[in-house]
């Protein structure tokens, strides 16, 4: 990590690239999950404001590389949970 402005538009890039696939395969999906689109499509939004927070206001008590590790592995599997979810629409 150089810093915290090029991991926050990292963060923006992929939040805005989830949210892009997700309207996507809801456009072209099947019909049957239109009410579970709305519920993704906010849940993006959300991950993405909580975690350009946690990179604005970091944890007191823990160091900042591991702090910033730990911050990048849960938004790691917390994409990768996005992106199966999107594939299963």
């Amino acid at each position: 990590m150089k810093n915290k402005r090029t991991l926050k538009r990292t963060i923006n890039l992929i939040c805005g690239e989830l949210l892009a696939e997700a309207v996507a395969a809801s456009l072209y999906g099947n019909d049957k999950h239109k009410a579970g689109d709305d519920s993704l499509f906010y849940s993006i939004m959300q991950m993405q404001r909580n975690y350009i927070c946690r990179v604005s206001h970091p944890e007191p008590g823990m160091t900042a590389k591991r702090y910033f590790q730990d911050l990048r592995r849960k938004f790691s599997a917390e994409v990768s949970e996005t992106v199966d979810h999107i594939n299963n629409l």
